[in-house]
């Protein structure tokens, strides 16, 4: 893999924004601004492997797109290896890959090794070291054996292996992995943290951007949580987990809980905030957390009274309690 002279962060970015102007109407058409990016700050060492987490429309893709020079920033600054985004795009280029997750990209009437061949060419690399290289990424990612495959006969985890692949072909020195495991069963994604926990031991600076907690938890040395285009924190997992360890976390599991229910627990002295997912039928989860000290066992039960409670547990604090605190303060 390529190693960088530089001596300074992988990744800078200072107050980076990106606007959106939208038109709506026809007789009296009306122009709004919406701002995706918000004065964004943060960098990211080399060989570090960093994480942006936030909800949907949050500005973790609109960040990515900025940095990896698919977007040009509204206001701010930022650099990849010393580079400029704006001023230098193609200098940032030659050292970056971006893998996304999804099906696109890929063309599934070839087979893994004939994309390889096609993005290599486009990519750049030395005719005379394709096939060494392609063969070195096809073992690292493991599709050896299976690269005259054709694509279109490939599970969504094969797939996102080969996206992998594809975006080391020139050897970047960054990698962007935008939710690479998105619609990956749980065998395949296990094989992509561990993919992705070797190339950040082979020196590569990785940006990730996921929805798993569990997975940002177990991969990425510092995080970053962003809402509503501004961020919010950047520290390392175990921070971010300690910043809500003072709490009580409890979960209930009922059957036939009403909006009455949950509004009467939403109520209760030193409760911080309470999280209700529904589940098949009339079976809901209920997630509290409170002040450490604060009897929620009794509380709740005495309020649940009248429906049939399938479990109740307490647990530790973990990185989804704290992205879910810090995106609620937001």
């Amino acid at each position: 893999m390529g190693i960088s002279s530089f001596r300074g962060p992988a990744i800078e970015a200072e107050n980076l924004s990106r606007s959106y102007r939208l038109r709506s109407g026809w007789l009296r058409p009306q122009t709004k601004v919406i701002e995706a990016v918000k004065d964004v700050s943060f960098s990211i060492e080399q060989g570090e492997l960093f994480g942006l987490l936030g909800p949907n429309g949050a500005g973790k893709t609109t960040t990515i797109k900025m940095l990896n020079t698919l977007l040009l920033p509204s206001g701010g600054t930022a650099r990849v290896l010393g580079h400029d985004v704006a001023k230098d795009p193609v200098a940032v280029r030659q050292r970056i890959g971006y893998v996304f997750g999804g099906d696109k990209g890929l063309y599934d009437r070839l087979s893994a090794l004939d994309n390889l061949r096609y993005f290599a060419e486009l990519y750049g690399v030395e005719p005379a070291g394709q096939g060494a290289r392609i063969q070195e990424l096809l073992e690292l990612v493991g599709l050896s054996g299976r690269e005259r495959e054709r694509v279109e006969g490939y599970s969504r985890g094969m797939r996102q292996r080969l996206h992998i692949a594809r975006g080391l072909l020139h050897m970047p020195e960054v990698l962007f992995l935008d939710e690479p495991s998105i619609g990956v069963d749980p065998v395949a994604a296990r094989a992509l943290r561990e993919m992705i926990q070797g190339l950040s031991a082979r020196g590569i600076t990785v940006l990730l951007t996921t929805h798993y907690m569990a997975e940002a938890d177990q991969l990425c040395d510092r995080i970053a949580v962003i809402a509503g285009g501004r961020i919010r924190v950047v520290d390392t997992p175990d921070a971010l987990k300690a910043s809500v360890a003072a709490e009580t976390v409890i979960e209930v599991e009922v059957v036939g809980a009403t909006g009455g229910h949950t509004a009467a627990l939403r109520a209760l002295p030193g409760l911080r905030e309470m999280d209700v997912e529904e589940g098949e039928g009339q079976v809901s989860v209920l997630t509290m957390r409170a002040k450490l000290g604060v009897d929620l066992y009794s509380a709740a039960l005495s309020i649940l009274s009248d429906v049939h409670i399938v479990r109740v547990s307490g647990r530790e604090s973990s990185l989804e309690d704290a992205y879910v605190a810090i995106v609620g303060r937001g």
